[in-house]
């Protein structure tokens, strides 16, 4: 999680409390400051998800392929082994 993303849900939830509390107190300004605030949470929020999946896809394409497992290794042989049995 990048900053983007902490400050953006930071921003939301601000926005949140502001809008309730404008319409708690019938303040207009409040409710639409408070909207406003909650929208460029929402937006930084978002680009920053962006920034971390295009990372993350960078990552794996940087990424060699690893190799299979012991456990993986271990069931394809017995798979093969119980083929041979069988025919």
């Amino acid at each position: 999680m990048n900053k983007d993303r902490v400050e953006g849900k930071i921003k939301d939830v601000a926005g949140r409390v502001e809008r309730q509390a404008g319409e708690w107190t019938n303040d207009p300004k409040a409710q639409v400051k408070g909207a406003a605030k909650q929208a460029e949470g929402k937006v930084q929020n978002a680009w920053g998800k962006a920034k971390d999946a295009a990372k993350e896809s960078a990552d794996d394409a940087n990424v060699p392929p690893k190799p299979p497992q012991r456990d993986e290794v271990d069931a394809e042989e017995s798979d093969s082994k119980n083929a041979r049995r069988r025919g």
